[in-house]
């Protein structure tokens, strides 16, 4: 019997390869045609959205991304943090929670855009912001499950998901890098309202859950 593959079989992999496929396709476009003949089509701009315009932008931004560094970060992490709460919540309550950590992660982008007119004619692409969602879940399902911040920095996921999103928040202020940190808090927070959702309606598994990751 054949194996399958790992991009066929989890939806993480799809994801992944979906995320891939439309960052190649985003690439050749806009070498071709040029930015301003894609960028409003299939990134997230919150004064195109404010008026109505492009609006299934909140969801074709979620799979591009502005660089091969920034598609490569997000898929690393997409890849182990969403492989790990596949199988932990199961494949269709894991995608639709994904889905739904971008699109909050791009609403609230926008609306805080709207209430500050900071960042109100910037674009906004990538992965992270549902990416932070599945790192919320875990900070409230596994808190003491360690893993490594930037690859190296050992720490549990609850402190984590706190220094990653402060950490990026300092160093887009600092050095006046364009980082989706609302996006991000957005994310997050989808993923602690749905982590201690499941806690309360689980109290049991997530119990057995949160002390078989506390080892």
């Amino acid at each position: 019997m054949r194996r399958r593959s790992y991009f066929t079989s989890s939806y993480t992999g799809i994801l992944i390869l979906i995320n891939t496929i439309a960052f190649l396709i985003f690439l050749i476009l806009i070498n071709s045609l040029g930015e301003n003949n894609v960028l409003p089509f299939v990134a997230l701009q919150p004064a195109a959205a404010l008026s109505g315009k492009y609006l299934w932008t909140f969801l074709t931004s979620m799979f591009l991304h502005a660089g091969l560094g920034h598609l490569f970060v997000n898929m690393v992490s997409l890849m182990f943090i969403g492989s790990f709460v596949e199988r932990l919540i199961g494949k269709k309550r894991f995608l639709w929670f994904y889905l739904a950590s971008g699109l909050f992660a791009g609403i609230l982008f926008v609306a805080l855009s709207a209430l500050t007119g900071s960042g109100i004619n910037a674009y906004a692409v990538g992965a992270s912001g549902a990416i932070f969602g599945l790192g919320g879940l875990l900070a409230v399902l596994t808190p003491k499950l360690p893993v490594l911040v930037f690859f190296i920095i050992p720490m549990p996921m609850w402190i984590a998901m706190i220094f990653l999103l402060g950490g990026l928040w300092v160093l887009s202020l600092g050095l006046g890098l364009p980082i989706g940190n609302t996006a991000h808090l957005g994310g997050l927070i989808v993923g602690l309202v749905y982590g201690f959702y499941l806690r309360v309606k689980y109290p049991q598994k997530t119990r057995m859950i949160r002390r078989y990751f506390s080892r």
